[in-house]
């Protein structure tokens, strides 16, 4: 210890060293620390803190997401659901995807009873491997999860009540009692219960409450609040999205997002849409009245319409939204000029091929299309396939998936034979 001096080698000079040595290390870190400290704070001080992060920084994903290709899709009734149908049809074709289709002569998976995994064509022999499931039917969660996997994404659709019953009266006309034996949609709503009877359970369904009957509830079931928010509770549970028609584009931009799928997957042509001259105008007495006498589905509605914007604002942000939107638009209108002759849909007696003529129901006059007559093979079997009708597109699945069954019949003129059916299925992606 030479350094501190010649007098300084006994054994209490060595402890002074290494104490006065533990002293000096602890100072300088306790100013370092100190130092530390006020600049975080005057750090932020100045710059008004914040831990949440740009709404760029949350759409930055934390790793690639994948396509999700077991999909769930509640099919309710008057929502813009067929297009919806067809979107989920033709990525099922893309990526060559088990659809989950009616048994037998069906077009619906047992509807308006409640879900039987049996329902399913094929079920007993192909179990839980269905990739898609888009049928309408009556939701029961413990037999869907017989079809699906456990991975499946479960998504569906409303639409604002008012016009909705007014798009089911027309629809319905000649089905349901109540409507039928009212002149118009403005007398039946003016006095419901004069023609509506609950004991009309198969026929009466889609006068009233009949998006709460979709999801599996009833429909005519007393408007108590804690019964609703345990309804409400219950679907958020068993879904992970819900989607508004009266913003389908925005829901296809929220859809594609949530699945991580393309653009082009989501891009759609209106189906099973009616022409304008069907439409009744509802006076404000009915409107209101709509509200009291759907209260369940309104209650459905709003509730979801919340947090369909909550859900859009904590994810996608209404800036990206408006631009994907426009992109959508966009390539929809290209898709339009390369297969519609009309550029929009046309009447039932203005389309051409019967093959595409839409189920007519009611007195609506259900709109279809025409396509350009000069079309190379390719391009003319998108085309029709976006066009393509519910029941008809239904059928042809079921002929694919299930090549010894029986044909669905549908009384109409077939697009492709078999052998074509065959032909046309993609080669997996």
């Amino acid at each position: 210890m030479w350094w501190f001096g010649e007098g300084l080698s006994d054994k209490n000079s060595l402890r002074l060293f290494f104490f006065c040595r533990h002293v000096r290390c602890l100072i300088i870190f306790s100013l370092c620390l100190g130092l530390s400290c006020l600049s975080g704070f005057f750090h932020m001080k100045n710059k008004n803190y914040s831990i949440s992060k740009s709404p760029e920084e949350l759409l930055i994903p934390a790793m690639p997401c994948h396509a999700k290709t077991n999909v769930m899709f509640l099919k309710t009734h008057k929502t813009a659901s067929s297009t919806v149908l067809n979107i989920m049809f033709r990525f099922a074709e893309r990526y060559n995807l088990t659809v989950a289709l009616p048994a037998d002569q069906l077009f619906h998976l047992g509807y308006p009873r409640t879900f039987l995994a049996h329902f399913v064509e094929g079920f007993e022999a192909i179990g839980q491997n269905y990739n898609i499931m888009c049928n309408h039917l009556r939701f029961n969660p413990l037999e869907v999860k017989k079809v699906m996997a456990a991975n499946t994404f479960y998504f569906s659709i409303l639409r604002n009540p008012i016009p909705l019953l007014e798009s089911s009266y027309i629809y319905y006309k000649n089905n349901v009692p109540a409507f039928r034996s009212s002149k118009n949609v403005n007398e039946f709503l003016a006095s419901p219960t004069k023609y509506y009877h609950p004991a009309d359970y198969r026929e009466s369904i889609y006068a009233r409450n009949i998006m709460w009957f979709d999801f599996g509830y009833d429909n005519n079931a007393e408007d108590d609040t804690k019964y609703t928010q345990a309804v409400l509770e219950e679907i958020e549970q068993n879904f992970h999205l819900i989607l508004i028609a009266d913003y389908f584009d925005e829901s296809m931009i929220l859809l594609k997002h949530a699945l991580c799928w393309d653009l082009d997957d989501v891009i759609y042509f209106k189906l099973n849409s009616r022409s304008q001259d069907t439409v009744q105008t509802l006076t404000p007495e009915s409107e209101e009245q709509i509200k009291a006498w759907c209260s369940l589905d309104w209650k459905l509605y709003l509730h979801f319409n919340q947090s369909f914007w909550r859900r859009i604002e904590e994810t996608i942000g209404l800036e990206v939204l408006a631009k994907e939107v426009g992109h959508l638009r966009t390539r929809q209108k290209e898709l339009m000029e390369t297969c519609l002759s009309e550029q929009e849909a046309v009447r039932k007696d203005h389309i051409k091929n019967k093959g595409l003529l839409p189920f007519q129901s009611g007195a609506a006059n259900i709109l279809g299309y025409n396509l350009k007559q000069d079309l190379d093979n390719r391009t003319l079997r998108m085309c029709q396939k976006m066009v393509m009708p519910e029941l008809q597109y239904t059928s042809y699945l079921y002929t694919v998936q299930h090549p010894h069954k029986k044909r669905k019949e549908l009384g109409l003129p077939l697009l492709w034979t078999s052998l074509q059916e065959k032909m046309a299925l993609p080669v997996p992606n």
